[in-house]
């Protein structure tokens, strides 16, 4: 799940195929510089993502699951290394971005079975050697 929600985010995927990842109700994410709290928020998030960044590649480096005694949700921890450009108009060149991030998830299984996303918030991004910063 995990390898297809950030090969979206590389392929930069249509909207709508990047909400099959995302619960309906009580969605929340926690970006650095963007506080998702429903569906809505999220196309401003998304939209917004589309337009500033590119060339993007996540490298999924761990990924941890620990399920909740119910077995409908499960915490998850994820360490991405991130790599992007992202230019800004009017400059002579385009800023690279090389950050290894650490998330916190929430994930509940859906009816039909399917893990969906209810809960992401970045713990720390630490850029790399040759990275702008964010």
């Amino acid at each position: 799940m995990a390898v297809k929600w950030y090969g979206g985010l590389d392929g930069h995927l249509p909207e709508v195929e990047m909400l099959k990842f995302l619960v309906t109700d009580g969605l929340e994410q926690q970006w650095p510089d963007y506080h998702v709290q429903n569906l809505a928020d999220f196309e401003g998030w998304y939209q917004r993502a589309l337009r500033l960044f590119f060339d993007e590649k996540h490298t999924l480096k761990e990924f941890s699951v620990t399920p909740n005694g119910d077995g409908s949700t499960a915490n998850v921890k994820v360490f991405v290394n991130w790599q992007a450009r992202t230019w800004t108009p009017g400059d002579a060149k385009s800023k690279y971005l090389n950050l290894d991030i650490h998330q916190s998830w929430i994930v509940v299984r859906a009816v039909d079975g399917k893990a969906l996303i209810k809960f992401i918030r970045v713990d720390d991004a630490t850029p790399l050697e040759g990275s702008e910063s964010l």
